[in-house]
């Protein structure tokens, strides 16, 4: 689609700082991360040269200082649409999952202490709610934080163990969700970890079905000490700062998946015009044309769905419920698109030197991470009144 009234020059202009950074920066050695199954640091410290990390970080401290979440999302579809998952998944949780709770829970020292790095990539963020025992249920969290004295300045000691962390590996701070009281709901608490702290551990970088190149680990935290000063806002509001920002998270998930369906979408139509059987283009047959024209039809749809959430979003009136719709129908819409894709490459749609083997397995995390599929339906069932 060409006419997409969300996005304005501006954004357009950064869209090219954005293809050409991935042309010079990402391709040549997509490859060797996908084999280490690590991004190398430097992709983060360069993107952040390019103006690519935490756009509304205040010129004090290093940013643009632009309020402005299509940027983001601009930076998320061209990460999708090339098809490189891994070293995207690793840049949107910086700037929109970690960096939210950074930028808007953080006092004058905070900012002074963590912001400049993490705008510039010296700094890697992930965030720590999973863990082995708990999924989706944030207020089962088990993970503790116990004050080691009684005054407001008194240190956090934690003790638990969190999995399936994302930037896991690479991550100089993790935001921890820990529980501070019984209390499900107000009985959470954000901590942030520096990861050079005593008794804080790494564990293994999983080995995972597809986003090879994305660190994705097992943490655990034994007797860690953090300083009250480390604490992102009140005690026991981390469950209610957790929720406040997955609607975003679920829209930069949303925003990723319809961009990768449309560059599934056009490697897929190469290869179907140029690949022949029988003495025709595999394209020309009646199946092939129903089917690319029902996905093509799907996506576009799609498109139009997302535009507009992102449109809410920068203005500040995108709801969960909202998020919740665009998130489940576009990575399960991904999720589709990859598989009908590797079908019509036929037996090198299976061959890892053919993109759309990569994107058919990073595919199928989507409806999975960020709240699956059946969680959003249970937000959107609820809101129904039933």
């Amino acid at each position: 689609m060409t006419d997409r009234a969300v996005y304005e020059p501006d954004h357009e202009l950064f869209r090219e700082t954005v293809q050409s950074f991935i042309q010079a920066e990402v391709t040549p050695h997509n490859d060797e991360w996908e084999a280490a199954k690590l991004v190398d640091r430097s992709m983060f410290r360069k993107a952040g040269e390019s103006g690519m990390l935490m756009f509304s970080t205040a010129e004090e401290y290093g940013g643009a200082g632009i309020d402005d979440w299509r940027f983001n999302a601009v930076l998320n579809e061209e990460f999708g649409r090339a098809g490189y998952a891994s070293a995207g998944l690793g840049l949107a949780l910086q700037n929109d999952v970690v960096g939210p709770y950074m930028l808007d829970l953080t006092n004058e020292e905070q900012k002074k202490r963590w912001l400049p790095g993490m705008t510039s990539g010296e700094l890697i963020g992930a965030i720590a709610m999973t863990e082995p025992g708990t999924g989706s249920d944030l207020s089962g969290i088990a993970t503790r934080a116990v004050r080691d004295g009684s005054g407001d300045d008194a240190d956090y000691v934690v003790n638990g163990s969190k999995t399936f962390i994302s930037n896991g590996q690479n991550a100089d701070l993790v935001v921890v969700a820990t529980r501070t009281s019984e209390d499900r709901h107000r009985g959470l608490t954000l901590l942030v970890v520096e990861t050079d702290s005593p008794g804080f551990e790494r564990g293994r970088n999983l080995d995972k079905l597809g986003l090879h190149g994305q660190d994705t680990s097992e943490l655990h935290f034994t007797d860690v000490r953090v300083p009250a000063a480390h604490r992102l806002g009140e005690e026991g509001q981390g469950f209610f700062q957790l929720m406040r920002n997955l609607p975003q998270e679920r829209l930069s998930l949303a925003t990723t998946a319809v961009a990768a369906c449309e560059g599934m979408l056009a490697r897929t139509m190469e290869y179907v015009t140029e690949r022949k059987a029988f003495g025709r283009p595999i394209g020309s047959f009646q199946n092939s044309r129903f089917l690319l024209a029902e996905l093509h039809t799907e996506v576009d749809i799609a498109r139009v769905f997302v535009d507009h959430c992102v449109g809410l979003h920068s203005r500040g009136e995108l709801t969960a419920v909202q998020a919740a719709k665009a998130k489940w129908w576009t990575t399960e819409l991904q999720v589709r698109v990859a598989d009908r894709c590797l079908q019509l490459h036929g037996g090198y749609g299976y061959m890892r030197e053919y993109p759309i083997s990569r994107s058919f397995a990073d595919a199928r995390i989507q409806t999975i991470y960020g709240g699956t599929t059946e969680i959003m339906k249970e937000i959107i069932g609820r809101d129904l009144g039933l």
